[in-house]
């Protein structure tokens, strides 16, 4: 098959590439000039240097394709009208390219977020037939990019994925978390759940549901299947990095200084961090979980546990020296 990629540079695009290539699929990477390609170095794939901005170049790159992977999308920014720009305009531009030149393409898989949800509110799973209730302006340019792409179902045969908190080797935002723990100090302002999702399942995971005729038309939420404490969570962290962290504990009060003094530091150095204002806005819900019963009806199984998928990542930071 050929497929395209965007965000292929990233995280977990670079993953989904290299799984892809492995397969045999004559895979094509949309990324910008000034992108970082040292993750895909070595790999057998074509290299389109456009964004989902231009949609011009876009519906010219269109027609010949099967499946396209929509995985590029902004976490972090410095002014909320970039999210918007990027993870809701973009999506529409994608999906509208596809509409306009290819009428057959067999899959349009688009990766969102368990933030284009919101938080759980009432102690319970959320589940995928609950309205979304997204807290960042994060979350809700990834609804907005959902909503264009579910505007196209009738016409495209579209999968729609919302992952939980991804880890593994790579991620710079989990990245974070880990060097605190190594640090020996954690700030907490309290208990919460969560669930996560390490990133090889996740991959597995994208290629299922593109494969599945019946997730067309559909949104799923991903995770591991399980809910960890956010206690358990730093446990593993310092196992697999053989430490004893102290938690701080932060009152809830002091929460708009930090978002206040994140902004301004973001905006000195031109690049966000990823504890910066947004996503305080979604630190303070203490739970972030989701039900994974529509996922696993297509037959997807998590394979990667926390203890075994922490250990990994610990080890991959370490043989690579970020640690």
């Amino acid at each position: 098959m050929k497929a395209l990629v965007t965000g292929a540079t990233g995280f977990i695009g670079s993953h989904l590439v290299e799984e892809l290539t492995k397969q045999g699929d004559e895979v094509c990477c949309l990324v910008r000039k000034s992108s970082d390609l040292k993750w895909l170095e070595g790999l057998k794939i074509k290299l389109l240097f456009s964004d989902c901005s231009d949609k011009a170049s876009l519906r010219a790159i269109m027609p010949e394709l099967d499946y396209v992977f929509h995985l590029a999308g902004l976490t972090k920014a410095s002014y909320k009208e970039e999210f918007y720009c990027v993870n809701a305009e973009g999506t529409g531009n994608l999906i509208e390219a596809v509409y306009m030149t290819n009428p057959n393409l067999k899959r349009f898989v688009s990766l969102s977020s368990l933030a284009a949800f919101g938080p759980s509110l009432n102690g319970s799973l959320p589940n995928e037939e609950i309205e979304p209730h997204p807290v960042s302006d994060y979350g809700r340019s990834k609804l907005q990019g959902e909503q264009a792409v579910m505007g196209y179902a009738d016409k495209i045969p579209v999968t729609i994925l919302r992952p939980t908190a991804v880890y593994g080797p790579r991620d710079k935002d989990f990245f974070v978390l880990f060097k605190m723990v190594k640090r020996g100090l954690i700030p907490t302002w309290g208990d919460g759940n969560a669930t996560l999702l390490y990133v090889d399942d996740l991959v597995r995971c994208i290629i299922l549901a593109s494969e599945k005729e019946e997730a067309i038309g559909k949104r799923f939420f991903v995770s591991d299947g399980k809910t960890y404490p956010s206690s358990e969570i730093i446990k593993e962290i310092a196992l697999a990095l053989g430490v004893n962290p102290t938690s701080l504990r932060i009152p809830r009060f002091v929460i708009p200084l930090i978002s206040l003094v994140t902004e301004q530091v973001g905006r000195v150095r031109k690049k966000p961090g990823i504890i910066n204002p947004d996503k305080l806005k979604e630190i303070v819900y203490p739970n972030w979980t989701c039900d994974t019963t529509r996922i696993k009806g297509i037959g997807f199984e998590a394979k990667v546990g926390i203890k075994e998928g922490i250990k990994w990542t610990a080890d991959w930071y370490k043989i690579h020296r970020w640690l």
